[in-house]
């Protein structure tokens, strides 16, 4: 199941570093409004605070603007957000990728250990 709009704002402010304070006065809105976004408590934000969002998270805005459910000119249908994710680890260092790389595969293996074999994970 893809990630909806809030979870996708939270785990770029997470990745980030910042604290929901932050990122509402980086973006300027309230940090009231950020929460109602990641909470999915508001549909359709406008361009303008989404705008205010990519710049303040690092994001690209056409994949805000595609998960909040607008039309983006000229864009093909990539999932948002896989290509948010995509810039939210661009600046990796080899060496954190390499941790991720090693975290996921201890995950993956701990899950299939918990479900059991033959069972979907």
């Amino acid at each position: 199941m893809a990630a909806s709009f809030g979870e996708v704002l939270r785990r770029a402010r997470d990745v980030r570093g910042l604290s929901a304070v932050d990122a509402s006065r980086a973006a300027g809105i309230s940090a009231a409004y950020l929460s109602k976004l990641e909470s999915d408590a508001v549909k359709k934000p406008s361009p303008l605070v989404l705008h205010q969002l990519a710049e303040a998270l690092a994001v690209p805005y056409s994949d805000l603007m595609r998960l909040s459910g607008y039309r983006v000119p000229g864009e093909s249908t990539t999932d948002a957000a896989t290509t948010v994710g995509a810039a939210l680890f661009a600046d990796l260092t080899d060496d954190e990728r390499d941790e991720l790389l090693e975290y996921l595969a201890w995950y993956r293996a701990r899950r299939r250990s918990r479900n059991g074999p033959g069972r979907a994970t």
